[in-house]
């Protein structure tokens, strides 16, 4: 389950999403906590920037725009400043102008991730000049789900969903991910696109509704999200997951799932959020990625945090609520967890290799 590599997707598009914590509370201490972290991080992509204006280049080119999303939004970076200008130039020089996508002249496997990346860091520069280039990739995003157009029909299990690329097989990761691009790049919420995201989405999840209609669906019946239905259907729990048992979902991909839902249009009252908040106050938590076995529970760990905090803040919640009753600040608790694991110069590594969160920009 490769994902755009590095704690920098979960730190770029999270730290936005937390928010100042002065214009949220009078917490002295999560404000002075929120600037301190992030402006050892800014400190940090200033001194690891390379020439071409990129980080981590080698490894993908989508991080750059995991990276200058995160320092626009964040406000502490100004537009026009030169790191960013430089790494603007960089994500330039990915679009291509022929297919609309924002990925680089190689054929990297992982398009979709990319330019979606890309996507929202060309929607935070916020210049009329990159309208074009947001637009051609919205459409060229829409054209890598699976649908009719890949002889799919709602009746099949990737159906709606999204992919690495055109050829691979969706997940919710990658889906999740193509959501939030095409709600930057301001597509209408009556597209089609959201629509046959909606069938993907809600396959996706361990509930008895008439939206899950694969035989696992009911097994567990707790409401939280797995990590794809394509293919029978997967998650990260275990190495072998068997639908005839149920497949368990975890905390990233219930997020995940959450967010996705709303984007397309679903209600909080609706039974599937409902029921997958459910689960979510049943296992909060931050310091843990919660439904994972214990020898799992640190993978990816700053993928979680880049969920749970875009889905709450979408939600509009910014206070939660757990199963207890118990209010969780939960801005706070994400920047104090965030605070507590950054490294001196400023960077952040998980302690699990997986899914490349032990690697640095």
């Amino acid at each position: 389950m490769n994902r755009l590599p590095l704690f920098c997707l979960a730190l770029a598009l999270l730290l936005p999403c937390v928010g100042r914590a002065d214009e949220k509370d009078k917490d002295k201490d999560h404000a002075k906590a929120w600037d301190e972290t992030v402006e050892k991080a800014v400190k940090y992509f200033r001194k690891t920037q390379a020439k071409d204006g990129s980080w981590g280049a080698k490894q993908s080119p989508g991080i750059t725009g995991v990276v200058v999303t995160g320092l626009l939004r964040s406000g502490k970076v100004d537009r026009n400043d030169e790191m960013i200008e430089n790494a603007l130039k960089y994500i330039e020089a990915q679009i291509d102008p022929k297919t609309g996508h924002i990925a680089g002249k190689d054929k990297t496997a992982w398009r979709n991730y990319v330019t979606s990346v890309n996507v929202m860091a060309l929607v935070a520069a916020e210049r009329d000049s990159y309208k074009k280039a947001i637009k051609d990739a919205g459409k060229f995003l829409t054209q890598l789900q699976w649908d009719e157009g890949e002889d799919k029909k709602p009746s099949d299990d990737f159906y709606g969903g999204a992919g690495y690329d055109s050829k691979s097989r969706p997940d919710l990761s990658n889906t999740q991910m193509f959501l939030d691009a095409l709600v930057a790049a301001g597509v209408p919420k009556n597209d089609p696109a959201f629509k046959k995201a909606l069938v993907f989405i809600s396959r996706c999840q361990n509930l008895k509704h008439e939206a899950q209609d694969r035989a696992w669906g009911g097994k567990i019946n707790d409401g939280s999200f797995i990590y794809t239905v394509a293919l029978g259907g997967d998650t990260k729990v275990t190495d072998k997951p068997d639908p005839k048992e149920g497949l368990p979902g975890y905390g990233s991909m219930t997020y995940a799932g959450v967010k996705s839902l709303i984007y397309c249009g679903v209600s909080k009252k609706d039974e599937r959020v409902v029921k997958a908040v459910d689960w979510l106050k049943k296992n909060y938590t931050v310091d843990r990625n919660p439904g994972m076995p214990k020898q799992r529970d640190q993978w990816g760990l700053y993928y979680y945090y880049h969920t749970m905090a875009k889905c709450l803040d979408v939600m509009g919640e910014d206070k939660f609520v757990d199963d207890r009753k118990v209010e969780h600040d939960w801005r706070k608790d994400v920047t104090l967890a965030l605070a507590k694991r950054q490294r001196d110069d400023g960077s952040w590594t998980n302690e699990s290799d997986k899914w490349m969160e032990a690697t640095r920009c």
